[in-house]
C-alpha cells in the first residue's frame, strides 16, 4: 500500500459516514456546522484521506444519530468472511452505490413499491437490460408480451 492511498478501514468508515448522511438528507457542510468544522474536512473523512479519532467519530455518530459502531458494520461480503476477492470487490461496489446519491433515491422509491410482485417484475427488467445473470433465470419473453407483462 502506497503511503498516500487511504487506509481501506478509514475509506470504509468514511464511506459509511456518506452514506449515512445522504440517508438523513445532510449536506457536508451541516456535518460541518455541527462538529465545529469545514466541509472539506468532512469531505477528506469521507474519503479516508483523513482519519477520524474517536471522540470526533463519536460526534458524528450523536448527529448522524446512529451508534459508533455503525461505521464499523459490514455485510456478509466483507474480508473477513473467507469470500472469494471477486466476491468482495463486488460487494465495495455495491456498497459505493447504496451510498451514493442515485442509489439512496432508487432505494427511497424502490421501498415505497409495496406490491411484491411489480417489485420482482422491476428487477427483472432492470436486469435484463444489464444483461446480468439475473435476467437468465427468469423465462425469456417477447418485447410486447414483457412489456404487457410488467403491468399486470
Amino acid at each position: 500500500m502506497n503511503k498516500k492511498d487511504p487506509n481501506p478501514i478509514d475509506a470504509f468508515v468514511g464511506s459509511r459516514v456518506r452514506m449515512r448522511r445522504l440517508m438523513i438528507g445532510l449536506s457536508q457542510e451541516k456535518l460541518a456546522d455541527g462538529l465545529g468544522i469545514t466541509f472539506q474536512q468532512v469531505q477528506k473523512y469521507e474519503k479516508g484521506t483523513n482519519r477520524i479519532g474517536a471522540s470526533r467519530l463519536q460526534a458524528i455518530a450523536d448527529i448522524l444519530g446512529v451508534h459508533p459502531s455503525f461505521f464499523f458494520q459490514q455485510d456478509e461480503g466483507s474480508a473477513q468472511s473467507g469470500k472469494p476477492a471477486a466476491d468482495v470487490h463486488e460487494s465495495q461496489e455495491i456498497s459505493s452505490f447504496v451510498a451514493s446519491k442515485e442509489g439512496i433515491a432508487l432505494n427511497r422509491a424502490f421501498l415505497k413499491i409495496t406490491d411484491p410482485v411489480l417489485r420482482k417484475k422491476i428487477i427483472s427488467l432492470v436486469a435484463a437490460m444489464a444483461q446480468t445473470p439475473e435476467a437468465e433465470q427468469t423465462p425469456a419473453q417477447s418485447g410486447s408480451r414483457h412489456a404487457e407483462s410488467l403491468h399486470g
